[in-house]
């Protein structure tokens, strides 16, 4: 359900549109929980290689019969990787916080899943969206800013894309102009709804709507051209603190 704002109430619920995405976005820390990882093939290597990018000290339990060596090679590089290489066990699921299920067998899919449920554990299933509890998003990442694209598991393509997109927008600048802003809010004086006043002006650039443009490439560059301007501002706002 979603919440709508209305005049006499302070919160109503309306009932999402198929077209909407009901998903909760959420970024997790994972060198805080226990991740499982069932499957040691080109999918297994897949979930692992995102969770590991993003997370690298992340805790994580991969179990497979056979295993990838793109996969063994990061234990060298990850000491928190422990990889089990036997068939799946249900005592692998205790203590567990995460489950990734990456097999191509499609009934030790379901079993690991379903047994994982029980356990009121979070469960992604590779390629089966409708019994996954959540989705792995596509990444965008410059330095401290991170973005996680999501089409509700319809076309990771189009996720694919909007990412690739995305990564040519965003100079890699992105976090020096990250760096400067948190050592602008740092100096600001005021109270806090002063504080916020004056960031918002700063930068304002970033979220300047150009309705009366059109095509996507020219407003691509008026994205980069937006965020090049805020970090002049930003430079120049520093020198003369």
């Amino acid at each position: 359900m979603a919440y709508e704002q209305k005049k006499n109430a302070p919160f109503a619920l309306t009932k999402p549109s198929n077209d909407e995405n009901p998903l909760f976005p959420v970024f997790l820390k994972l060198e805080q929980l226990r991740t499982l990882i069932v499957g040691g093939g080109a999918v297994g290597l897949e979930k692992l290689t995102a969770i590991l990018r993003n997370s690298p000290k992340a805790a994580i339990e991969l179990v497979a019969p056979v295993v990838n060596e793109e996969i063994l090679a990061f234990t060298e590089r990850h000491p928190n990787l422990l990889i089990r290489q036997r068939e799946f066990q249900a005592s692998d699921l205790e203590g567990k916080d995460i489950v990734l299920v990456a097999t191509d067998d499609p009934a030790l899919n379901k079993e690991v899943r379903d047994q994982a449920k029980a356990r009121k554990i979070l469960t992604n299933v590779a390629d089966t969206p409708v019994i996954c509890d959540f989705y792995l998003g596509s990444i965008v990442q410059k330095g401290s800013l991170k973005l996680a694209i999501s089409t509700n598991g319809k076309s990771p393509t189009v996720a694919k894309r909007v990412k690739e997109v995305l990564n040519d927008t965003f100079p890699d600048e992105t976090e020096q102009l990250l760096a400067n802003l948190t050592r602008i809010r740092a100096r600001l004086t005021g109270d806090f709804a002063e504080k916020v006043k004056q960031l918002d002006k700063i930068t304002n650039r970033l979220v300047e709507k150009e309705e009366s443009k059109k095509n996507s490439t020219l407003r691509s560059a008026l994205a980069i051209g937006g965020l090049s301007l805020v970090a002049v501002a930003v430079n120049h706002f520093i020198k003369k603190r």
